[in-house]
């Protein structure tokens, strides 16, 4: 077997896994499609069995009838059987297959939960969503498809050329000997298809990844006038994917002419051949008792047959399609997540202290430098500290070691003193709430979206980590108070109080870790002030991490780190760092010049 054939077996499996509670209905399918099939062959030979007996020398009117009853009878029954089963065929095949499309969507989804933010990072966000959806549609189609065009073609294929060899061995033959020359054509247009597939899912990535950008930044996108531009982005990555798609169908096209053609070439041969042998029986004794009644069950069969290709051809567009996708959607399931749980992790995390040891770390093995690089860090549990740093000083990297949503590269990270690579993945991120630079809000009322840290959490409990948070007093200006309405994204509320939400979300989780990646960034000074004091005198157990941007919001950290190039390059609190660190001098400088002018200025 060629490597490219023990991919693709290897690919069926994967998906055929999640057929699960839907193989009955996939087993039943075929029978009702086999039993279709041979009641379709069978009619065409009652036909000419019929009008061979009621052209017999001295058959009476009534013996004529009598067998037409008694044939077309048959052929009835044999109509209203195939009906049947196709109608039971479709309906099993349909509930196969949508079944099968949801057990794909659901494995893929929880795939995706599963996955670390590397995992994520390889296979980019617009790209699961085509997974997941156009890919997971292709599937769908084409296992339906299997399930009765795959089973029905092959067998009444095969019945068609076993009745005609039936009636006429010789002339069947002609019938048979195309089939190779179709089988090769067909071939040929799926191996020069197959590329253009493979380049237009790829442009699906990014058709998708430019409707995700412009719906999700359109406020963006209409405050900088930028809607042609992205409009031109989008039709260009639409444009492509029209392009490769119209010279894939161009050659796709071919299926039907060739296939008719030979087909039309093998039924005037019949034809010619049949008729001749009826006229002149003296030269054709080969043909001896061929009639009417057997050219006519020749031709239906012949046309079964050109039914039976042109439904063939129909299967290969879609499985030059779909095995693209297939392979696609496998490609997810079969990756593992470089982060799992351990067996028997530690499923208790003892207090809130941090330790890094020598640790270095970078995004991919195939990059040039690290983006953290000798990091040796203790923090003691129940400390505030800050953490400040120009962009790209990758001072989000540092605090997402800590509840392993990535792994160091070298070195170790402890909390509560013991390495996190061995705690239960859900008790270590139970006990480390991150608040994350970008702030998401889900759909759902403020209660439902606060919920997130504590599903169980109360009313009161909610109520006190939003007065924490300074949300309280914004959240009962709404009408519905609690029960606000925010729509996916939070778009219905403003960035600062985006942020407080999610403060509180972290906090009702009640955690021994609680990081702030610059999620103070859009709120005023004075929140920002009443928001670290109530952290200090309500959860002073609770490690706090803060990165911002402003020197005031972790001025009275315990320890205020200075991240520049991935390094530590200062480390004390702030009477330290104002005497030993001329960056953080220059920064903090600058800072409170700039706030003492405006405050001049406004006198």
């Amino acid at each position: 077997m060629s490597r490219e054939k023990a991919k693709q077996a290897g690919t069926i499996r994967t998906l055929l896994k999640s057929v699960r509670q839907y193989k009955k209905p996939s087993l039943i399918t075929p029978i009702f499609m086999a039993v279709e099939a041979f009641c379709e062959c069978l009619i065409p030979f009652f036909m000419a069995l019929m009008i061979a007996k009621i052209n017999v020398d001295g058959i009476t009117s009534q013996q004529a009838m009598r067998r037409i009853l008694t044939y077309g009878g048959v052929m009835v029954g044999l109509a209203i059987l195939s009906m049947t089963s196709g109608v039971m065929a479709g309906r099993f095949a349909a509930t196969a297959s949508c079944g099968f499309a949801a057990n794909l969507r659901h494995d893929l989804f929880y795939k995706v939960q599963k996955f670390s933010f590397s995992n994520v990072d390889k296979f980019s966000t617009s790209s699961l969503v085509t997974r997941v959806t156009t890919d997971v549609t292709n599937v769908q189609q084409s296992y339906q498809m299997c399930l009765r065009i795959v089973i029905r073609v092959p067998l009444q294929f095969l019945f068609a050329i076993m009745m005609s060899f039936i009636i006429n061995p010789k002339l069947a033959w002609i019938f048979l000997a195309i089939v190779p020359i179709l089988g090769v054509l067909l071939i040929a247009i799926m191996r020069f298809v197959m590329p253009f597939f493979r380049k237009i899912f790829k442009k699906y990535d990014a058709l998708n990844n430019s409707v995700q950008e412009n719906v999700g930044g359109i406020r963006v996108v209409k405050s900088f006038v930028r809607e042609d531009h992205e409009t031109k982005k989008f039709e260009k990555a639409a444009g492509e994917v029209r392009n490769d798609f119209t010279k894939a169908e161009k050659i796709l096209a071919l299926n039907n002419p060739i296939m008719t053609f030979f087909i039309n070439v093998a039924a005037t041969l019949i034809a010619f051949f049949s008729v001749y042998a009826i006229v002149d029986k003296t030269h054709w004794a080969a043909y001896k008792g061929f009639g009417a009644g057997q050219l006519s069950a020749l031709i239906s069969y012949g046309i079964q047959m050109l039914s039976c290709l042109m439904m063939f051809s129909m299967i290969f567009v879609m499985l030059s399609m779909s095995i693209e996708s297939a392979r696609r959607i496998a490609e997810v399931l079969n990756e593992e997540s470089d982060i799992v749980s351990p067996e028997n992790g530690v499923t208790e995390v003892k207090d809130g202290s941090i330790r890094f040891e020598n640790v270095n770390f970078k995004y991919s093995a195939k990059a040039a430098k690290f983006a953290l690089s000798d990091i040796d860090l203790d923090i003691k549990s129940g400390e505030t500290v800050g953490i400040l740093g120009g962009t790209g000083s990758s001072k989000t990297t540092l605090i997402q070691l800590i509840p392993r949503l990535y792994d160091a590269t070298e070195g170790e990270v402890y909390v509560g003193g013991i390495n996190v690579k061995d705690y239960d993945l859900d008790t270590l991120r139970r006990e480390v709430s991150v608040v994350l630079q970008k702030n998401v809000l889900f759909s759902g009322t403020i209660k439902e979206n606060l919920r997130w840290g504590d599903e169980n959490a109360t009313d009161e409990e909610i109520e006190r980590v939003c007065k924490l948070a300074q949300a309280d007093e914004f959240i009962r200006s709404f009408p519905d108070g609690y029960d606000h309405y925010i729509e996916a994204g939070g778009t219905n509320v403003s960035g600062g109080q985006k942020q407080r939400l999610c403060i509180a979300r972290a906090l009702l989780r009640k955690p021994k870790v609680l990081i702030l990646d610059d999620s103070t960034s859009a709120v005023d000074t004075k929140t920002d002030a009443l928001i670290r004091h109530a952290f200090a005198q309500e959860i002073p157990n609770t490690t706090k991490i803060i990165i911002a941007q402003r020197v005031a919001s972790v001025e009275s950290a315990d320890k205020i780190l200075l991240l520049d190039g991935g390094k530590i390059v200062a480390c004390g609190n702030h009477s330290e760092l104002m005497k030993n660190s001329a960056i953080y001098r220059e920064i903090y400088e600058a800072q409170t010049k700039g706030k003492e002018s405006e405050e001049g200025g406004e006198a």
